[in-house]
């Protein structure tokens, strides 16, 4: 296989946070996009966080956090409740993770 064939074009990918609390709450499950794919630097920054360093995580999930057109949702004036955010930080980490997983193991072409 080349290389070239495993390059793309980052895709928005819907993450839906409908914990029971959460519905509860806001009447309804909140979602938000993120990217399927992130640069190596963005890669590096949530690899070295340390996992009881909730602020940095926090921080660096804060910009990948965008709407359904690819827009950051946080910053300039604006942040999530403390609720969403944290759930938000959870659920991040826990796509990436499955990214990296899925990229780890022996690569298949499907289109045969």
């Amino acid at each position: 296989m080349k290389l070239s064939q495993l390059a793309a074009k980052p895709q928005l990918i819907e993450i839906t946070i409908d914990d029971k609390d959460t519905v509860e709450k806001y009447g309804e499950a909140v979602s938000f996009w993120i990217y399927d794919r992130h640069d190596i630097e963005t890669f590096a920054k949530m690899a070295t966080v340390d996992p009881d360093d909730f602020s940095k995580a926090a921080g660096v999930v804060s910009g990948l956090i965008m709407d359904d057109k690819g827009q950051l949702i946080c910053g300039k004036g604006q942040e999530l409740p403390i609720d969403i955010m944290m759930k938000a930080v959870t659920k991040v980490i826990d796509e990436l993770g499955k990214s990296v997983n899925s990229t780890s193991g022996k690569v298949t072409d499907s289109s045969k």
